[in-house]
This record gives C-alpha cells, sequence and structure tokens, in this order.
C-alpha cells in the first residue's frame, strides 16, 4: 500500500507525462478493478455522471472482482488526478489502474 507522499509522487509523475504526452482537453481512460458490490460500482459511477463518461463494468470469471473503464473527456491533468483521488478518498478497496 502507498504511503501519501508515495502517492504525491505517483500524482506528480502522472502529472508530468500527461502534458509530455497529451494535448488538452483530450479523452481519458480510467481503469479500477473493485469487489463486485452494487453500491461500489454506483459511488464511481456517480463521480463521473454529468460528465459524459462511457462506462463498461466487465466481472471477473468467478464474479468476485468487476473491472470498470472509464472514457470521459477531460480538460487537464489536474482533473484526471483529482477524479483518481475523489475515487479512492470515496470507494473502499478500490484499485485504479
Amino acid at each position: 500500500m502507498s504511503t501519501p507522499s508515495n502517492s504525491e509522487e505517483f500524482y506528480k509523475k502522472l502529472k508530468s507525462q500527461l502534458l509530455d504526452t497529451t494535448l488538452w482537453p483530450s479523452q481519458y481512460l480510467y481503469k479500477f478493478i473493485v469487489i463486485s458490490d452494487k453500491e461500489k460500482l454506483n459511488k464511481i459511477a456517480s463521480i463521473f455522471n454529468h460528465l459524459g463518461a462511457v462506462i463498461e463494468n466487465r466481472e471477473s470469471k468467478n464474479g468476485k472482482y468487476t473491472s470498470v473503464s472509464i472514457n470521459v473527456r477531460m480538460k487537464n491533468p489536474d482533473a484526471v488526478i483529482e477524479k483518481y483521488k475523489e475515487v479512492a478518498e470515496k470507494v473502499e478497496g478500490v484499485i485504479s489502474l
């Protein structure tokens, strides 16, 4: 598990990479894995509500986990990172890919 300082380093590196490789605003693909729980899936969807996001859920073979792919137009790297942090804060046990 990441410590807060490691998380901040990760986000700094991600921001730098996004600035170097993408013209903003741009489409961004988020990927998360979460325990297959309707409440958790609904929380993730609600975070991206009103952004025009295309959300796809795919259950694992045994149905224990769900992969969530979210394709959405974001205005800049800070907005991308803000959503990652919001999901991590509001959805317990989520894994961001």
